[in-house]
C-alpha cells in the first residue's frame, strides 16, 4: 500500500531566524497530531530551503500547503505557480489557509485572551498584513465576517501595508464614532515587524498573532487532506481512461 504524500508546508520566510523557528514549532505540532506523516518545510524567500530546491530533491509525491492567510500573488505565482512547473504539473497545491472557521476560532481565542476579564462588546478591527491583489481583500473581508459570526460583534477589516483602509486610520475612525473601547485582532501568523506595527496602532487591546494554536494545526491537516484526496481521485480517474 503506497504511503501518503509528504506534506510540504511553504511559508513566506524572514530575515528574522525566530520566524523560521515558529514555522518549525507549528510543523512539529502537525507531526504530533498525525504520527507517521512526513512533513517538510520550504520558503518563498529570505530563508532556506526554497520551494524549488525541495521539489527538485523530493522524489516521492508531495502535497504543497501554503502557510499563508490569504490568496494573492504569493499563492498564485510563488507557490502554486512554482509547484505547477514541476513533474508535468502533477504537484497538487492547497489554497491559502484563510478564510476559514478554524481561523475564526483561533482569532477569537487570541482576542478574548487579550481582553481578559475586562471583556468588551465593542467593535473589532481585523488587522491583516495587506496586499495589492484584490483576491486578498476579498479573503480578509470574508474572514472578518466569520469572526463577527463567531463573537457576535462588528468586525472591520483593515490593513498594515499599502492596502487601505489602514489599521491606524480605522482605529481612529472608530474612536471618532465615540466607541469607548476598540479592540484589534491581529490577523497574522507570527510575531515580527508587522505584528509590532499593529500593536502600536492606538487600540485599547491588540491580540497576539495566531502562532501555535490547535485550530491552526487542524487547518493545516485539513488543507492537506482535502488536496490529497482530490489528487488521488484525479489520478485514479486518469488511470481508468
Amino acid at each position: 500500500m503506497p504511503s501518503d504524500p509528504v506534506l510540504l508546508a511553504v511559508a513566506h520566510g524572514s530575515r528574522r531566524p525566530a520566524a523560521q523557528d515558529d514555522v518549525r514549532t507549528l510543523l512539529g505540532a502537525v507531526r504530533a497530531a498525525r504520527p507517521g506523516l512526513k512533513v517538510r518545510e520550504a520558503y518563498i524567500e529570505l530563508a532556506q530551503p526554497s520551494l524549488p530546491e525541495v521539489l527538485r530533491a523530493q522524489l516521492i509525491p508531495v502535497v504543497v500547503v501554503p502557510l499563508l492567510l490569504g490568496s494573492g500573488y504569493h499563492i498564485a505565482h510563488d507557490v502554486a505557480g512554482v509547484a505547477a512547473s514541476y513533474r508535468g504539473g502533477d504537484v497538487p497545491c492547497a489554497p491559502a489557509l484563510g478564510p476559514d472557521p478554524l481561523l475564526a476560532e483561533a482569532l477569537a481565542d487570541r482576542l478574548l485572551a487579550a481582553e481578559g476579564d475586562r471583556g468588551s462588546d465593542g467593535p473589532i478591527v481585523l488587522a491583516a498584513a495587506g496586499s495589492s491583489d484584490p483576491r486578498s481583500y476579498a479573503d480578509t473581508e470574508a474572514m472578518a465576517g466569520l469572526l463577527a459570526m463567531r463573537l457576535g460583534r462588528p468586525v472591520v477589516p483593515a490593513y498594515n501595508t499599502m492596502a487601505r483602509p489602514s489599521v491606524r486610520d480605522t482605529v481612529a475612525a472608530l474612536r471618532g464614532r465615540r466607541y469607548q473601547r476598540v479592540s484589534v485582532a491581529g490577523y497574522l501568523l507570527w510575531p515580527g515587524r508587522f505584528a509590532a506595527e499593529v500593536a502600536a496602532c492606538g487600540a485599547d487591546v491588540v491580540s497576539a498573532p495566531i502562532g501555535l494554536h490547535p485550530a491552526l494545526v487542524k487547518l493545516v491537516l485539513a488543507r492537506y487532506d482535502s488536496v490529497r484526496v482530490a489528487a488521488g481521485q484525479s489520478r485514479a480517474s486518469r488511470a481508468g481512461d
